[in-house]
């Protein structure tokens, strides 16, 4: 199995500093299965190539540890040959510091992102083929180009040469390919407990939360163990711990309670409602739709076409579709309504002909440092018309009588933005991104602190 990362950035030579691995070198790591070899078949200060080959004994790879009385498949198999959890482990032991994305010599080239090309092959693509490759990978930024592999009877099998270019900090592809190439296997060469769910944690850290293929991801890494799955994703997304109980039996949360005596939710929703209908728009997708509720008062509009509810949580959706009545008699007509499951941190153009977008009470749920990838999906790549944005006001907080000072209204809001901090947000969008931003409180508004509610709704400006 062969891996080789190449760049262009100039001086390319400094890969050898990132990797640890100077080029002028070949240099070996002995592993319980065999060796790694990582040299560099090009050096030159335009372009730099340094490559992994793992090479593996078959024979001593199963001598004694067959599962029954050495079985012929117990040889013959492509465990030593075609990228897998192998090649994994090699990372992490060949390109260790890499990996943890230290520099001793270099330490700011670390955190630089850097023009990367990448080769993997074979690589196997069980149960999906080039298009589950392709789902994987493209969500993180990487350009995707797939070789068939020629299989023994027919044109071709199901291993791939995998080609991915991109911009990034080394250490994020490093950990990219180390979680995502066992999930393409989908098995491992060793016994998976606990532990795998903190390497797990560790290599997804910054990307995985919020990756579309999320649940797909962490069941195939985990080799289909539902309890470590469901920890995993607990650990990943705590808001998934309720996704189980139907929703009318959840308690409510303490945004709900704290907001019910305002029927602050209902007008919420009238105030989106209004300004989708203003702004003529007729296909729209609700980003964070979580059980539907926005979508169901879109549906009952005769001048929505087409609606699109995007959510992380699978079960939200599951719970939004029977609220929606989803392929069910008095429901929608086939093609008005489409959940997809997705984060709105990566790119996803199945929603990105819209007309316009929502994003209710959803921003504050996100860390602030991924806010700049929501606004490149939303307001950079998909460019809707209009995008409707809603999110609390910090400063009306203090009129919650039960409401702790300098809490936030729920536990899982990453911050909470006064009037003034949610305009300079809009106005680096405005410059950043072409559109122009106008602002309205929801709910009753207190003649110093504001509404509860801040919304701002943005239309693209004209070409």
């Amino acid at each position: 199995m062969y891996l080789s990362i190449a760049t262009t950035h100039q001086p390319a030579t400094d890969l050898g500093f990132l990797l640890h691995k100077h080029p002028g070198r070949a240099h070996e790591t002995e592993l319980p299965f065999g060796k790694a070899h990582v040299f560099y078949p090009e050096v030159s200060e335009a372009r730099c190539e340094a490559a992994l080959l793992l090479d593996i004994d078959p024979v001593a790879l199963v001598r004694g540890k067959g599962r029954a009385d050495g079985l012929l498949d117990q040889y013959v198999n492509d465990r030593p040959y075609a990228a897998s959890s192998f090649l994994s482990v090699a990372m992490a032991r060949a390109l260790r510091t890499a990996m943890a994305g230290t520099s001793r010599e270099r330490p700011e080239l670390a955190e630089q992102a850097i023009p990367l090309e990448v080769l993997v092959t074979p690589l196997p693509a069980r149960g999906g083929g080039a298009e589950l490759v392709r789902t994987l990978f493209e969500p993180l930024g990487w350009t995707v180009g797939i070789d068939p592999v020629p299989g023994v009877d027919s044109d071709t099998s199901r291993y791939v040469t995998l080609r991915l270019t991109g911009t990034a900090r080394l250490r994020d592809l490093l950990n990219h390919l180390y979680v995502l190439i066992p999930v393409l296997d989908d098995d491992k060469h060793y016994w998976v407990g606990e532990d795998e769910i903190t390497k797990l944690m560790k290599r997804g850290e910054g990307w995985l939360e919020g990756h579309p293929s999320r649940d797909l991801i962490v069941q195939r890494y985990l080799i289909h163990r539902r309890a470590l799955a469901r920890d995993a994703l607990e650990r990943l997304a705590p808001e998934t711990r309720d996704e189980a109980v139907e929703p009318a039996a959840r308690k409510p949360a303490p945004e709900d309670a704290l907001e019910a005596p305002l029927r602050l939710n209902d007008e919420r929703m009238v105030s989106v409602v209004d300004a989708l209908r203003a702004s003529g728009a007729k296909a729209i997708a609700d980003l964070g739709c979580g059980e539907g509720k926005l979508l169901a008062r879109l549906l009952k509009e005769r001048w929505v076409e087409r609606l699109i509810g995007v959510d992380a949580a699978a079960r939200d959706l599951e719970w939004a579709a029977k609220r929606l009545k989803l392929h069910m008699v008095g429901g929608p007509p086939e093609g008005r309504v489409t959940l997809l499951h997705g984060s709105v941190t990566y790119r996803d153009r199945r929603w990105e002909e819209v007309d316009a977008a929502a994003l209710v009470e959803v921003i504050e749920h996100l860390d602030l440092d991924r806010l700049p990838a929501l606004e490149k999906v939303v307001f950079g790549a998909a460019r809707p018309a209009t995008v409707v944005v809603t999110t609390p006001n910090v400063e009306y907080n203090a009129l919650f009588p039960n409401l702790a000072t300098g809490a936030f209204r729920h536990p899982d809001h990453r911050f909470e933005w006064t009037r003034e901090q949610f305009r300079a947000w809009a106005a680096a969008i405005e410059s950043a991104w072409g559109y122009t931003a106008v602002f309205d409180g929801i709910g009753k508004t207190d003649e110093a602190l504001g509404a509860p509610t801040q919304m701002a709704i943005f239309t693209r400006d004209q070409a």
